[in-house]
Parts: C-alpha cells; structure tokens; sequence
C-alpha cells in the first residue's frame, strides 16, 4: 500500500498530541532511525513522534486512522529484518516509544514484573536481579533493545533451550489498537481460559497489528548454580550427540548449548577486542556449555564435570575448558554474542536466521555448505546458533578479495538456496528475527494460500485504515 506524505497541519495535529519537543522534524535527529542495523534498508519519515503515555499513542493512531496517515513503530532499532524501517517515500511517521520505559511493578512472590514497552532489556535484567530474580531471555543487543520490540518479533535468543521465546515469557499485554483503542490485557495469571488468546495475535506480529505499550513478563528464581564450559569437536554430529546427553543428564539445568564453527572463532579473534580464543589448540567445531542449577553450585558443578568427562570418553569431546569465574563465563559468552558482527570487516555477509528439527542439524549443514560453495567458490560458511532449540544463524562472508557489492547482489539467488533444503527439512526461514521488509515476499511464496488469506483478514480486521507499519510481514 502506498500513501502520500502528510500536510504540514496535519504534522502540526500530531505535534500537538505530545509537543513540540517530542515531535522531531529535524532530518538530522530522525536519520538514525531511518536505516536497518545492517543497512539493508533505508527509509524516510518527515516526523519521529515520541509519546510519553499510553494516552498520547492512542491520540496518534487515532488521528491516523481518521486521516489514512501511515505510523511505523521503533523501539530499539535493532531489528534484522527491516520492520521498524520506514520506506522510502517519505510518508511513513515513525512512533518511537523510547520515552515509555517505566518498570511499572514488580512481584517477587508471583514471580512477574509490568514494564512499558519502551523499557530496554538489559534494565528489566537489572531491576528483577534487585529483588532476587531473573528475567531469562539474553539477546546480544539487550544494551538497546526495548520490550515491545522484543515482544513483536517473538525474541529468541539464547536461552530458548530452557525458558522458550518471548511467547512463553509473557503472561499480559497493554495493546493500543491502530484505531487508538486501548486492550488492557495485562493479566499475571499462568491459567485463563476466558476465549481467544488475543495476547498471541500482538506477539511476533512486529507492529502491524498495534502499538504494545506494556507486558507483564514472567521472572524466575536466580540460579544458585552456573557452570560455563566451551568444549572443541570435531563434527556437528559429535555436538549433536553430546547435546542429546547434555539433555539426558541435565533436564532443564542445561540452559544453553551453542555450536560454533572454527572460522567464527577465527573471525571473532580478529575483530573483537579482548575475545581470545578458550582453548589452545584449534578444533573444527566448538559448542558453548551453559548449566544453571536452583538447588546448589555443587550441583552445577557435578554435572558439567559428568558430562565432559562422558564425552572425552565416548571420543565426543577433543578439548574443553571450565570458566572458573563469572569473568570468565562472561567472556565466553561475549565470543559466542560477537559472532555477527565480528563478520562486518570480513566484509559482505549474507545472512539466514533458520531453524530446523535437531536432529537434522547436522545433516542440513554439510547439504546446505555444499550447494552454497557449489554456487559461490570461495565462499567462507560462518554458521552458528542455537544447536539446542534448531536455530541456526547461516551465515556466509564472501570470498576473500571478492567485491563486495557484487557479493550482496546474489543474496536472494543464496536465500533461495539455503531456504529450499530448510524447507526440504521441515524448518523455518525465520526462527526469532521475524519477516519485516527482507522475507515478506518470501512468506507469502513458501505458506498455504489459506495461512495468508487468514493472515489478511486479521490484519484488516484491526487495521482497517492500513495505518499499522503498512507493506511489512504481509503485502495487503
């Protein structure tokens, strides 16, 4: 859908919602919000508005509604897929909730907390740790991603293993409507069966349905046990099977299992400063251990030294090494959380966020590194990812002394590639970064006919204007 670019009174109208001050025009203060965090994308806006009450949101998309103009939601900005990039017409207003980030409540005993949805991650991190809990998921960016984008592309992140996505993390949601009506959902009960679960519909449907203003996230107890191991291999098969143990011995201690490749520690090395490689001698694969135990540390302790020790004797594990400090554990996970970025002076990367069963892991990546370098020689294959839940992050850096341009040009041809054997295998083309701009052709292309229609009807049932972040996730 298409719109023309509003009238300077009716910017003064939205101006006027929540003043002068808040209603940026200035080209030069809206231009980081106008670019992807990869720079995929780059759109235009002639206003960032920034709301400070779940009152002034339902002015602005109330006032849309009425008068067809497009808002584009943005929290953090940190989004893979282009879904909080406004396009290029210049006609889209970015609605930025930056300024909504209060911790509203928290509840130790019921194990909840109620935040805005502007709230940044790494600060409902910090103020349920106030009062002995922990908020689970862990995202790379969580500095400067907020909760309400959290919530609209379903986070994943590293503690899916034990904890679940952000779905699962979340029992209420404060929604404003795209005709500015206000669904207060915030509920902190684990048992409702009061209807249709509207909550899951706003969940993972990166603001094309409404703005989230609040959620009332679930917390948990603090780990009285944390072990960090990082453990060289020689195969995804041997990570495969020793997962499958990790699991059989740990149950839901085992709160992370990362698998990395050879050239991602290389790469981070390099790039990274401070990151060094665990181990001294070079292996193939490598995996992330991560144990958390709410009982004692000896418990914790007891099962990771169980399981290297099972899995140096059953030929699984070639070297590992136990972080001996919360510094240490810290630094471990900093390798494994730069692996993206540590590709950027590498130069071009082309980029899958996939998911497929696990048991088929191995399998899907010696298929898909074959037909990727059968098409690209030279082509250097940096996957890595979340072996426990099946999300794999496929990533490839182009050939050393390759142009780069030329490179990025053949991403939908190596899309097209790696997503055809995730389909062959059952998998998904986008596992926790949603479909924004980059998948949305895509979507429409791989689900039934009947997933989409039911898709749009949604959509039109909530935005009947098109106000709502138009032309993403779904073309209406």
């Amino acid at each position: 859908m298409s719109s023309s670019a509003p009238s300077s009174d009716l910017l003064d109208r939205f101006a006027a919602i929540v003043g002068e001050k808040h209603a940026v025009r200035d080209s030069a203060e809206i231009a980081p919000h106008l670019v992807e965090n990869r720079g995929l994308y780059h759109g235009a806006s002639p206003m960032l508005l920034k709301p400070g009450s779940v009152e002034e949101v339902s002015a602005i998309l109330k006032l849309a509604s009425k008068t067809g103009a497009a808002i584009v939601p943005q929290t953090g900005n940190t989004g893979l897929v282009g879904g909080q990039t406004p396009r290029e017409g210049g006609s889209d207003i970015i609605l930025s909730l930056e300024r909504m980030n209060r911790i509203r409540d928290i509840d130790p005993i019921g194990n909840t907390i109620v935040v805005d949805g502007g709230c940044i991650l790494a600060d409902v991190h910090k103020a349920a740790a106030g009062h002995g809990r922990m908020f689970p998921l862990s995202l790379g960016s969580e500095g400067s991603c907020r909760i309400a984008g959290n919530l609209s592309t379903n986070a994943g992140g590293t503690a899916v293993l034990a904890y679940g996505n952000m779905r699962q993390l979340c029992l209420g949601l404060e929604v404003v409507l795209p005709t500015g009506e206000i669904w207060n959902g915030l509920r902190r009960l684990k048992k409702d069966n009061t209807g249709y679960d509207l909550r899951d519909l706003f969940i993972g449907a990166e603001g094309t349905l409404g703005v989230i203003t609040g959620a009332v996230l679930k917390l948990f107890p603090q780990p009285l046990g944390h072990q960090v191991a990082f453990a060289g291999l020689q195969s995804v098969d041997d990570a495969l099977t020793l997962f499958k143990n990790a699991s059989s011995l740990c149950g839901t201690a085992l709160t992370g299992f990362e698998l990395m490749p050879r050239i991602g520690v290389e790469f981070t090395t390099r790039h990274i400063p401070g990151v060094r490689d665990p181990l001294e001698t070079a292996h193939p694969w490598y995996v992330l251990i991560d144990i958390s135990t709410s009982d004692s540390a000896e418990t914790a302790e007891r099962m990771m030294s169980t399981l290297l020790e099972q899995g140096y004797e059953a030929g699984l594990i070639q070297d590992a090494t136990i972080a001996s400090s919360e510094t240490q554990q810290k630094a471990i996970w900093h390798m494994r959380e730069s692996m993206s970025d540590a590709q950027k002076p590498e130069g071009g990367s082309i980029k899958h966020d996939v998911s497929v069963p696990v048991a088929q892991i191995p399998q899907f990546m010696a298929e898909a590194e074959k037909a990727v370098v059968a098409a690209m020689p030279g082509a250097r294959v940096c996957a890595f990812g979340h072996m426990g839940d099946g999300n794999i992050h496929y990533n490839i850096s182009q050939p050393v002394g390759a142009d780069k341009a030329e490179f990025i040009g053949r991403w939908r041809e190596i899309n097209e590639i790696v997503h055809g054997l995730v389909l062959r295998h059952g998998g998904s083309i986008s596992a926790e970064h949603g479909i924004g701009q980059l998948k949305r052709d895509e979507l429409a292309s791989i689900r039934p006919d009947i997933e989409i229609d039911l898709m749009r009807r949604i959509k039109t049932a909530f935005d009947p204007a098109g106000i709502m972040n138009p032309d993403k996730v779904l073309k209406v």
